[in-house]
């Protein structure tokens, strides 16, 4: 069984930029779950320090509304991945789930960090790579140029264990 794991699509994040193009991906791959019934499950991240926009009971630690409607099981984490010390590993396995699909926010923290995590629990991993997206630019890391996106996909790719697919690919070879 697949499931879409859909990871801190959150307004604190979603907002800091713009993320339209990512959402609207995001948002045709959740279609593309519901409707042959496969499992979508949302992952919301907290924060314990009242200045971060992720801040729990913040306004910023609200699902996006482009994809609140659709969260009908969310998770809740408070670290990068999205199996530590959730309940995640656990719903997976009731549902019979043997391979993950990886779209969301932030690329190279939450999605990478859960993918990693989710092959190394014996998932078979699918990294949607346009279908994540970061706050984080290439000054953020002092890295003129770097795509951050591109740069994790790439790792993730080269690890030959982790399946690592744009969008049209995905429609390819998965609806």
């Amino acid at each position: 069984m697949e499931a879409l794991l859909v990871i801190d699509v959150q307004k604190g994040i979603v907002e800091s930029g713009d993320f339209t193009g990512e959402l609207d991906l995001i948002t045709n791959i959740i279609e593309d779950f519901n409707k042959v019934g496969k499992p979508v499950i949302f992952i919301r991240h907290f924060d314990e320090e009242e200045e971060s926009p992720l801040y729990r009971g913040s306004e910023g630690s609200e699902l996006h509304p482009s994809v609140k409607g659709f969260a009908e099981v969310v998770v809740e984490k408070q670290t990068p991945s999205s199996f530590f010390k959730t309940e995640l590993a656990g719903l997976l396995e009731e549902l019979k789930v043997d391979h993950v699909f990886i779209t969301g926010f932030n690329t190279e923290f939450c999605c990478m960090f859960t993918a990693i995590s989710a092959f190394d629990r014996g998932y078979k991993v699918t990294f949607i790579e346009d279908a994540t997206g970061t706050a984080n630019t290439d000054e953020t890391y002092e890295m003129p140029g770097l795509d951050i996106r591109d740069f994790v996909g790439t790792v993730l790719h080269w690890s030959d264990v982790i399946e690592v697919l744009d969008y049209e690919e995905y429609v390819e070879v998965y609806k």
